[in-house]
């Protein structure tokens, strides 16, 4: 998410200094590279790079290819294939066993639903979307329709597609999508020629509320920040909770246990962490979390005071079953031997990162399979 904040900022900054730009996109990945399809760079027309679409192997050669695809105003499907043992002869050392396919596309300021607006618009909202990317395996010199679609959860669709039988299967396909929240590459086929559509769904990004805006909080909201989360940071004390001490947090609120929670608008990548070190403040604040079933729920501390915690609300009939306690995490973060204020931070954005993507947090030497799911294959 913070690479889109990025590129979206960088493109700002380009069209008000009057330089052109061209957007990278991987769009097919078979076998292994360091990024999956989605993955952006922006490239001015002075090489200025925002965003990456490998480790820094491909962004030197996907530079000279986004030059010409400025000069030439034509965009261009370049493939990568590191399936040879001696991928040196690339002249990019991969070191990867796959074969990457990158869109580059010029960015037309003047098409109000070029590819950067759509990435605007999916930022501007708190819901999940999907962005449909069109290109041409068959014919790599001949049209490449890129960025065409952009499909909200609720408003209006962007964008558009010359063929309508094409559009209305990609709004369909879109729709699946975004029932299913995985995104699939699809081929499609038109009078004049085969093409391949990304069909990506996006999700917001992480909204963290902090609540506690001690010093121990001063990291997480830095460490979120950096990873593009939204954050929000809450507390009683008004000398302690204020927009200078907390300068990466979006929302600083001083607010008292029952004025929290209609102050926020919360949905499933909303993730809360307790540490105001104030015990009945954390009480009361619980008693209305607990029933949200929230996908995240951390309480710092240790685990006897989270079962005092607890036993507390049980004794007083607040609902603790196990859709309500799975979501709970007591004591917060991950086993990483974290001591200092900034190890915890990492610990504790480290598991919240886990439980949303449904992982286990274990060492990825340990794991059997792939490190990605393949969740983009081809489908008929």
């Amino acid at each position: 998410m913070k690479e889109l904040q990025d590129i979206v900022l960088a493109f700002e900054e380009a069209l008000e200094a009057g330089k052109q730009t061209a957007l990278a996109t991987v769009v097919q990945v078979q076998g292994s590279s360091y990024r999956r399809p989605g993955a952006r760079m922006l490239v001015t027309e002075d090489g200025q790079l925002t965003g990456a679409i490998s480790g820094g192997c491909l962004e030197g050669d996907a530079l000279r290819k986004a030059r010409l695809v400025m000069h030439q105003q034509k965009a261009m499907l370049v493939t990568y294939d590191t399936t040879d043992d001696d991928d040196a002869k690339l002249g990019v050392g991969l070191g990867c066993n796959g074969i990457i396919q990158i869109l580059i596309e010029p960015v037309f300021p003047e098409n109000t639903a070029h590819p950067v607006a759509l990435l605007k618009s999916f930022l501007s909202k708190r819901q999940n979307a999907v962005l449909v990317t069109l290109f041409s395996l068959e014919s790599r010199t001949g049209q490449q329709p890129g960025t065409c679609l952009f499909v909200p959860e609720k408003g209006a669709v962007q964008g558009d597609v010359a063929d309508q039988v094409l559009e209305a299967a990609l709004l369909a396909d879109a729709q699946q999508v975004l029932e299913t929240g995985a995104s699939v590459t699809k081929a499609y086929a038109t009078a004049d020629q085969k093409l391949t559509g990304f069909v990506e769904f996006l999700k917001p990004a992480v909204s963290l509320i902090v609540v506690g805006a001690g010093n121990d909080a001063l990291p997480v909201t830095q460490l979120a920040s950096l990873l593009g989360w939204q954050v929000t940071v809450v507390d009683g004390r008004a000398n302690y909770a204020t927009a200078e001490r907390f300068p990466a947090a979006q929302r600083v609120l001083v607010a008292k246990p029952e004025q929290v929670l209609p102050q926020l608008a919360l949905d499933a990548q909303t993730v809360f962490v307790l540490m105001t070190h104030n015990y009945n403040y954390e009480l009361a604040l619980l008693r209305h979390l607990l029933p949200l079933r929230l996908p995240y729920v951390g309480v710092l501390g240790p685990k006897k005071k989270l079962d005092r915690l607890l036993n507390e609300l049980q004794e007083e009939g607040v609902p603790l079953g196990e859709e309500e306690l799975k979501s709970l995490y007591g004591p917060v973060g991950l086993d990483i031997g974290a001591e200092t204020a900034e190890e915890i931070a990492l610990s504790m954005l480290s598991e919240m990162k886990a439980v949303l993507a449904g992982r286990s947090g274990t060492s990825l030497r340990e794991k059997q399979e792939a490190i990605h799911a393949r969740e983009t294959e081809v489908i008929g």
